[in-house]
């Protein structure tokens, strides 16, 4: 298949040609008129090279879709997508497999299942979700004594192995989160309706159910398919009222009212959560305490300002049994001694812990780091332990969001594979991704090597390369990261449009020999601050350092100084922000 990029198409009177949105294309590349497929004149469009460039002829292309005006939100979020080998949309012949699927569950089908529909149950999302792919049930057995079912849809129960839906979902390996929208992994009808988990209907069920007492221990648990019936459906906002005391029970939410039950219920598995999320860092887990901002958007997608999100006892609550049903399954699946998927975290890396450690001693921070290879036990414990500690130590600070930045590049990124070494952000010697089959492909995977070595009955066709698999699904997840970062830049660089000569404060974030980018506080928008704007005068770059120096004045800009700006210039097409030194950041 011929490269294919992403660009905008110019109509001019010696002919067309696209200018490619990827930068290091230094050359337009010419249309004939017979390939336009239609494009007008500043059209967003996917074009495919047919013949490379020559010395003495430009790269030549033919148009293979339109997506729309340049600067139009559908066609720069669909750009976006096809920037990063992307779908942006669905192919018919999978919706319609997906429409003729039969909702209907049989009394043979409820039969092979341990019915829990009697069991108080809830989903807690955010409220804006549209899919609910885990439930929480829980029911007192005895005093001090909790059964507790975390309850997954059985996408797989509908999707099967091998089918045209299966295929699409392996492709895609996960839905995609831009700003203003979802590109989902699975057909609406099934990640909407059909497998969501919503209130007051009977749902397939892939749980893992737990018998746990007053101080979180699991006295035994049990993977099972079951059937469920959501009660009731609460946002994190809600469960967060209800932990705190202040939501009270006949307040009307999603599906229904909130009774005793649910309030009881709620403030219980906090508690055991609480106990779990404290044990777990105990045992070495890191936690990244982050405030992230969401780009708010009109209906137009339009950027209308920033909200802060954090996370809240509620969010805990949900993780941490989260996390306990994805070890518990991956433990379980390990002893079968078969390749199974596992999510792997490797140890960070010693040079870039050494490198942290220097960077953070400028703003009055020791990490005590060993001296042996961290890669052994003891290493890796007391880079463990200095690494929480300078998370403590910075929390609150300034230079929190860059420290815990850094901190987090030291770190590899987590992928999937059948070989097992662990993950180390969790302190997990076992885990695996079981709790969200709707939008990640490997939690499929993992349903079914649950069905084919741990349950009896319905066997699972072969599910070939596990390994390469795995490769498949880590790489496809982090272009969708790549791609979702890509849709805040440009919602970023929209908004500041508008601001162009506003001030605003921030931190510098970056340093490089052109010069320093700057996040401001407020909205976490990232720009440049380019050495030009810093007037006459010759800046040195000291690599070592992590700053500019003038080389007349000695004045420094370092990595985590505060720095007042002013916007310059902003391009959302080209997703960039440029900044200039505010007035009285000069007389400084």
């Amino acid at each position: 298949m011929h490269e294919r990029l992403v660009g905008t198409l110019i109509l001019t009177r010696y002919g067309a040609e696209v200018l490619t949105d990827n930068r290091q294309l230094s050359e337009n590349i010419a249309v004939a008129p017979r390939y336009l497929h239609g494009a007008q004149d500043n059209d967003k469009v996917i074009v495919e090279i047919i013949h490379p460039a020559t010395r003495k002829y430009p790269p030549m292309g033919k148009i293979v879709d339109v997506l729309g005006p340049s600067g139009d939100n559908e066609a720069e979020m669909h750009a976006i997508l096809a920037e990063y080998g992307l779908p942006y949309s669905y192919p018919a012949e999978a919706e319609q497999e997906a429409a003729s699927i039969d909702t209907d569950i049989s009394t043979q089908e409820i039969y092979r299942r341990r019915d829990m529909r009697d069991a108080l149950t809830f989903t807690i999302d955010p409220y804006d979700a549209k899919d609910f792919d885990d439930a929480l049930s829980f029911r007192r057995t005895a005093d001090n004594e909790y059964e507790i079912g975390v309850h997954i849809a059985d996408v797989t129960h509908y999707v099967a192995s091998g089918s045209l839906l299966d295929r699409e979902a392996y492709n895609r390996a996960t839905s995609v989160y831009l700003v203003d929208r979802t590109i989902p992994m699975l057909p609406e009808r099934l990640c909407n309706a059909l497998c969501s988990l919503r209130p007051n209907e009977d749902k397939l069920t892939m749980s893992v159910v737990f018998t746990m007492d007053s101080k979180a221990k699991v006295l035994k648990h049990k993977i099972c398919r079951t059937i469920i019936r959501s009660n009731v459906r609460l946002d994190y906002e809600q469960a967060q009222q209800i932990i705190d005391g202040t939501l009270t029970k006949s307040t009307s939410v999603h599906g229904g009212e909130i009774s005793q039950e649910v309030i009881d219920a709620i403030q219980q598995l906090d508690k055991l959560a609480t106990i779990m999320r404290d044990e777990r860092f105990r045992h070495g887990a890191i936690e990244f305490e982050r405030e992230e901002v969401k780009v708010q958007v009109d209906e137009q997608g339009k950027p209308i300002g920033f909200a802060l999100q954090q996370s809240t006892p509620s969010h805990h609550l949900i993780e941490e049994f989260m996390l306990l049903a994805n070890r518990t399954v991956a433990q379980q699946l390990s002893g079968t001694n078969k390749d199974i998927v596992y999510r792997v975290h490797d140890v960070p890396d010693p040079d870039k812990v050494e490198a942290l450690s220097k960077f953070v001693h400028q703003f009055g921070y020791r990490m005590r780091l060993p001296k042996r290879d961290s890669k052994s036990e003891n290493g890796t414990r007391a880079a463990t332990k200095a690494i929480k500690q300078l998370l403590t130590d910075s929390a609150g600070t300034v230079e929190q969001e860059l420290i815990h930045n850094l901190a987090l590049r030291t770190m590899p990124k987590a992928v999937y594979s059948t070989h097992n070494i662990g993950h180390y952000g969790l302190a997990f010697p076992y885990y695996t991704h079981f709790t969200s089959p709707i939008r990640r492909y490997p939690d499929m995977m993992v349903h079914r090597l649950v069905s084919k070595y741990l349950l009896s009955g319905k066997q699972q066709s072969d599910m070939g390369d596990l390994e390469e698999a795995c490769r498949h699904c880590s790489d496809r997840e982090q272009l969708a990261i790549a791609a979702e970062r890509a849709s805040v830049k440009y919602k970023q660089a929209e908004w500041m449009t508008e601001h162009v000569g506003d001030t605003f404060d921030g931190i510098i974030s970056g340093v490089v020999e052109y010069g320093v980018y700057v996040q401001l506080n407020d909205t976490h928008c990232v720009g440049l601050l380019h050495v030009r704007e810093l007037g006459d005068d010759y800046w040195s770059y000291i690599e070592d350092d992590y700053c500019l120096l003038n080389e007349r004045t000695g004045k420094q800009l370092r990595l985590g100084d505060p720095i007042r700006v002013q916007v310059a210039r902003a391009d959302a097409l080209q997703r960039r922000i440029d900044f200039r030194l505010s007035e009285d950041t000069k007389r400084r």
